[in-house]
């Protein structure tokens, strides 16, 4: 995946979750951020940041805050739209399973709707991706805050699988270099507690890590779960 138009910038602050302010060549400006979680470890005053100026001359916001330099990490990327689109590209490309396979974003199954909806002669399953932009000691973490929906949606998933269908949820860590990944039991334990219970009923537990450019985020690696 490829973003256009990238300026640099430095965090100031975060009045909401939707916008920040950032310096950009000297003036203070107000930017949308792409990503409603807490995001507290990566939003550091001061920290150098890439935003994408949108192409829509209407909007009230003219840049998009997409990814952050954290200090000792390197880039990340904290678009939350991005795990979706990506994903869905990688799978389309073959990248996960050996035959071709038709690919539907957004497929309703029981009370919730799944990112993706992958068909072939040899499978039906649904697919929930998760982008992951909390680390620490090279560990990938999910998720930052608690999550009810995404607890709901491994369990439909159980269910799903119970009924026959393929299952899995894919964890896209947007950053590069880092050892496992592990659910956060501290900030959210229901949703870590789910997901060992979709495992022991067969869904699967997919992770991956991301290279991450100013302009670019690419599914790289799979990396080692430890539940």
């Amino acid at each position: 995946m490829k973003y256009e138009h990238i300026t640099e910038g430095r965090f100031i602050d975060r009045p909401n979750r939707f916008i920040a302010h950032v310096e950009i060549n000297g003036q203070v400006e107000t930017v949308h951020v792409k990503n409603t979680g807490r995001c507290r470890e990566l939003l550091v005053p001061g920290t150098q940041v890439f935003l994408e100026k949108s192409s829509n001359p209407a909007r009230k916001t003219a840049y998009d805050l997409i990814c952050v330099n954290k200090k000792g990490r390197g880039l990340i990327n904290m678009d939350s739209q991005i795990p979706n689109k990506a994903a869905l590209e990688w799978v389309k490309a073959g990248h996960l399973f050996p035959e071709k396979v038709q690919v539907t974003p957004e497929k309703t199954y029981g009370n919730s709707r799944f990112d993706l909806y992958v068909c072939s002669e040899k499978r039906k399953a649904f697919i929930e991706v998760k982008g992951v932009t909390l680390e620490s000691d090279n560990i990938a973490r999910f998720p930052d805050a608690p999550t009810e929906r995404g607890t709901r949606h491994i369990m439909e998933l159980i269910e799903a699988k119970k009924q026959g269908y393929g299952a899995g949820i894919l964890f896209l860590i947007q950053l590069d270099n880092v050892c496992t990944f592990s659910p956060n039991y501290e900030t959210d334990i229901e949703f870590a507690k789910a997901l060992r219970l979709a495992k022991d009923n067969g869904v699967d537990i997919m992770a991956y890590s991301c290279i991450v450019g100013k302009k670019i985020i690419e599914i790289n690696k799979e990396i080692d779960i430890i539940l």
